[in-house]
């Protein structure tokens, strides 16, 4: 049984934790978009203020990559922070490691 956006987007919520917003969109190709903001985190700019946030255009923005972007935000910008997704750091940082990899050598 595939899971509907809703229980994906539960999911995502609780394991980002309590700092984490959880917004899930299709894009383009039909995929899922994975959006997670920090309820901490602010940016200013010329349009305002906006939150922190995982997308990135352009890039892997699938649940995983998502997951991992917001793991490394929680260590490095609220490491008192606690949430079920800091179990996998180190596997996202051996993903993070393969990436760096890859472009080097293409």
């Amino acid at each position: 049984m595939v899971a509907s956006r809703s229980a994906r987007e539960r999911k995502a919520k609780a394991e980002g934790g309590a700092l984490a917003l959880v917004r899930i969109e299709v894009g383009a190709d039909e995929a899922f978009v994975y959006k997670i903001s920090c309820v901490r985190c602010s940016t200013t700019t010329a349009k305002g203020t906006r939150a922190w946030w995982t997308f990135r255009p352009g890039e892997d923005n699938g649940y995983l990559a998502a997951m991992d972007r917001w793991t490394f935000h929680l260590t490095e910008r609220h490491p008192e922070a606690e949430a079920p997704c800091l179990a996998y750091l180190e596997a996202a940082q051996q993903r993070l490691q393969e990436r760096r990899d890859a472009r080097a050598g293409s």
